[in-house]
């Protein structure tokens, strides 16, 4: 295989011009697989028929309403608190204050499988890919967080302002039921301030740890006095602001924040003023667009930003951020369009992350699950699928700690991080899994049908065209003519020389399938030809 990760090669010298090159298949795969998780060959043809500008905008602006809550699926522990017997099954629980461990639990395993199931049965759009975003950026953890009401009350605030304002997204993560807790912001009091928000906010949310980011310890004191008296209402699951707990003397902040004095406050609305202040404050720092920008690059191009990048694509889009007032579909719809996000260098140099390979692997494949209505299958499926990204070291809702998974800031490993001697091989028993046996919850089995999914490819019967066409759908860095030549000889031809052998057999499957031993054959030779091209390292590129 040949890409970066072999031949380090620098980053692509294009800038942010609008991209005018060809618009066919090979450049709308691209565009999906970075922008959701996955390219369905459905949504291939969809965006094929616009141009490469409606087709960012399209993504960048989802018409499918927010998705309903999670549900109770689960069964309630004779132990519990008996309060939980008020939530009908199939009926969402985010509402009922219930502090029961045992049920919180429960709930909390609940969100994560309707969170799985959200990024499989995604809108054409790129809300969940956003939305995984903030989850690494505003990094919490379900384990700490524990009350499961917060859980999902975190969630859905990430989602409903996923595509929309950074600093209305920064007042809302910094006053937020589950951020108070895991950060220890409900603590927060004027005798004993706490520090751990206000340095996240500035070390990870805002301005980052690079060179211009010049804020100082004195500046964390400060941060940390501002956001005194906030607290949480476990019954109406929201916070609130108490301006006995508040510290209302002013806050001296260093020159890099132009030595701003935040004025201490004394009204009930001391909070809320004493936080926007503090949030124009930052804001007001070049630093931080540099820094959003910088993130948004690694998640949807390429981790490596050298001088080039920083000044051709980093530089003019922080820009672009600030003028528009901190809004992030403009920043996305100039990086998206760009030449520079379509560049040849910029096209299979990521590797996937588990949620991106496990995901992505139910959709591209057609993964067929039961109707939504079943929601006992599907949330036991969803399951299945998230013990996988969890094995794989990607264990959705509860990142590794406070700064997201290493794969989007450890230098100089990054995306690297994903692979090694014991998820390499499990990535590969994933796919193995579900082409040869698939799996049984409920009674229902999801499973790959792999010679379901080639009937509807240009050519099934020609063996050529059936791998270009596996290997443009599947690959980001095509396979060499040579190797196709291997595959098709060694899986499909059984060894033989002529086409025809694997013609036959296909043309005889679609006329005849009752005819048992060749039916059977033909399947077995897809699901080996399909577990072959996933278990390449190809496969892990997007």
């Amino acid at each position: 295989m040949t890409s970066r990760m072999d031949f380090p090669a620098p980053p692509p010298a294009t800038g942010l011009a609008p991209y005018s090159g060809p618009w066919t298949e090979n450049e709308v795969i691209h565009l999906l697989k970075r922008a959701m998780f996955g390219a369905r060959r459905a949504d291939i043809s969809y965006f094929l028929g616009k141009t490469c500008s409606q087709a960012v905008d399209e993504l960048l602006n989802p018409q499918a309403p927010l998705p309903a809550p999670p549900v109770k699926e689960y069964t309630t522990p004779a132990t519990a608190n008996p309060a939980d017997s008020n939530i009908v099954a199939g009926s969402t629980w985010v509402g009922d204050a219930n502090t029961d461990g045992s049920v919180n639990s429960l709930r909390v395993a609940s969100f994560k499988k309707w969170w799985m199931g959200q990024m499989v049965n995604q809108d054409r759009s790129i809300r969940e890919k956003m939305t995984f975003f903030w989850h690494n950026h505003f990094s919490t953890e379900t384990g700490v967080i524990s009350y499961a009401q917060y859980v999902y009350k975190h969630h859905a605030m990430l989602r409903a302002n996923a595509l929309g304002n950074f600093r209305s997204l920064v007042k809302a993560v910094t006053i937020d039921p589950g951020m108070l807790v895991f950060l220890n912001g409900q603590q927060n009091v004027a005798t004993a301030p706490d520090e751990n928000y206000g340095r996240e906010l500035q070390e990870l949310f805002c301005c980052g740890k690079g060179p211009g980011s010049q804020y100082t310890e004195a500046d964390v004191k400060a941060a940390a006095r501002v956001l005194t008296g906030w607290r949480n209402n476990a019954t109406n699951i929201s916070s609130y602001f108490d301006i006995n707990r508040h510290d209302k003397n002013s806050k001296q902040f260093s020159s890099f924040y132009n030595n701003t004095v935040i004025q201490g406050r004394t009204t009930a609305t001391a909070g809320d003023e004493e936080i926007d202040a503090m949030i124009s404050m930052i804001l007001a720092t070049d630093e931080v667009a540099m820094y959003i920008c910088r993130r948004l690059y690694r998640w949807f191009v390429y981790y490596d930003i050298d001088s080039t990048v920083e000044a051709n694509v980093i530089t003019p889009l922080a820009a672009i951020f600030r003028s528009n007032n901190y809004n992030i579909v403009p920043v996305l719809s100039t990086l998206l369009k760009s030449e520079h996000f379509f560049d040849a260098l910029s096209r299979g140099c990521q590797i996937k992350s588990p949620v991106d390979f496990v995901v992505g692997f139910c959709r591209e494949l057609e993964l067929s699950f039961p109707p939504l209505t079943d929601y006992v299958s599907n949330y036991g499926h969803w399951n299945y699928l998230l013990s996988w990204v969890a094995s794989l070291q990607q264990n959705i809702g509860d990142p590794p700690d406070v700064s997201g998974w290493k794969a989007y800031y450890q230098v100089p490993q990054f995306y690297e991080t994903w692979i090694n001697s014991d998820t390499l091989p499990k990535r590969n028993q994933f796919s193995d899994i579900l082409m040869n046996s698939g799996y049984t919850f409920n009674g229902k089995k999801i499973m790959v049908d792999g010679a379901g999914f080639i009937k509807t490819l240009s050519q099934p019967g020609d063996p050529n065209k059936l791998i270009d066409d596996l290997t443009r759908l599947l690959f980001r860095i095509d396979l060499s003519a040579a190797s196709k030549a291997q595959v098709k000889q060694d899986i499909l031809l059984s060894g033989q020389i002529s086409d025809y052998y694997w013609t036959s057999a296909w043309n005889q499957y679609v006329s005849t399938p009752g005819d048992t031993a060749n039916t059977t054959t033909v399947k077995n030779k897809v699901r080996d030809l399909l577990k072959y091209l996933m278990d390449l390292s190809e496969y892990q590129l997007a």
